[in-house]
């Protein structure tokens, strides 16, 4: 029965999230929209069509979009899950975590230099400069839990989480906020990256699967969605306890999700893309929300005043 939820959360999910977003743009814009899963009949669209392929290009192009979405895949065996808990679970599994999605960025970068195309290059080469922002924080974040409850572990560290109260209410609020701001970069959403333009001068992630198609750009756009609702179920855990077989943590998680896919379509409807000049100022508020967070533990697991 739980592996049967585990499937059909990663096989729908996905789309229905990318699907609410696009829903919500369409009611703040005054539109109808499209339907909720047409981000999924997309995918069956790309599954059946054929690729092309550059010449220029080598095996590497040809694995990454795989590489990238199993990788993405594999991250999620070890995020647990309420009421089901994870798949992978060791002491120090979030580092592997981290490795994990570190992998399929770099796939989906080397591929896009392995074009040859200085365009792609100029795509690539942004989204490596923001990740560079993004992951330290990111551990910073963790390493913070980890400080916190005394573990390294993510299914105990969750654990121990949801049953904290006091200063650790805090924690948490700083700590969505973060995530917050590492879902949309991660995502490539507003106000990093617009998913849907196509200006040249502005493309991050959109530019550096151009040469993709067919069954492909399925996998990639797939894996977006994957790991929008990756980052997006890290937020969760910070406020619903996963160690509880129950129903009711499963509902409150799935809302969680929803309101967030819903809030990145308010975002996205509400304000522009900021000028590329501004897009690190806006990541580093991850770090510095992060190290107020750090901060705030260190001062009271040392006593407090």
């Amino acid at each position: 029965m739980l592996t049967a939820i585990q499937i059909l959360f990663l096989i729908f999910v996905p789309f229905l999230f990318l699907g609410i977003i696009n829903r919500v743009k369409a009611v703040w814009a005054g539109r109808k929209g499209s339907p909720l899963l047409q981000p999924f009949y997309d995918f069956k669209k790309l599954l059946r069509k054929g690729k092309v392929i550059s010449k220029t290009t080598s095996i590497i192009f040809k694995i990454a979009p795989t590489v990238n979405l199993s990788s993405i895949i594999f991250a999620f065996l070890i995020l647990p899950l309420p009421s089901i808990g994870s798949v992978i679970s060791f002491q120090g599994d979030f580092i592997l975590f981290a490795y994990a999605l570190g992998l399929a960025k770099f796939f989906t970068v080397i591929a896009a230099l392995d074009t040859g195309s200085s365009f792609e290059g100029m795509g690539a080469s942004r989204e490596v400069t923001f990740s560079t922002i993004v992951e330290p924080a990111f551990f910073i974040v963790i390493g913070t839990l980890a400080l916190l409850t005394g573990q390294t572990s993510f299914a105990t560290i969750i654990n121990l989480l949801s049953a904290s109260a006091g200063y650790t209410i805090l924690v948490k609020i700083l700590f969505a906020v973060s995530l917050i701001i590492m879902i949309l970069t991660e995502g490539s959403r507003v106000p990093v990256d617009d998913p849907n333009t196509h200006l040249e001068l502005t493309m991050i992630h959109e530019v550096m699967v151009l040469d993709f198609s067919g069954p492909d750009l399925a996998f990639i756009l797939y894996g977006s969605g994957l790991k929008l609702v990756l980052l997006t179920s890290l937020l969760a855990d910070l406020f619903i306890p996963v160690n509880v077989v129950s129903v009711y943590p499963l509902i409150i998680f799935m809302g969680i999700i929803f309101l967030t896919s819903a809030l990145i379509g308010m975002i996205e409807s509400l304000i522009a893309r900021a000028r590329m000049s501004h897009v690190p100022q806006f990541i580093f508020l991850m770090t510095a929300l992060s190290l107020i967070a750090f901060a705030v533990v260190i001062f009271f697991l040392r006593g407090g005043l």
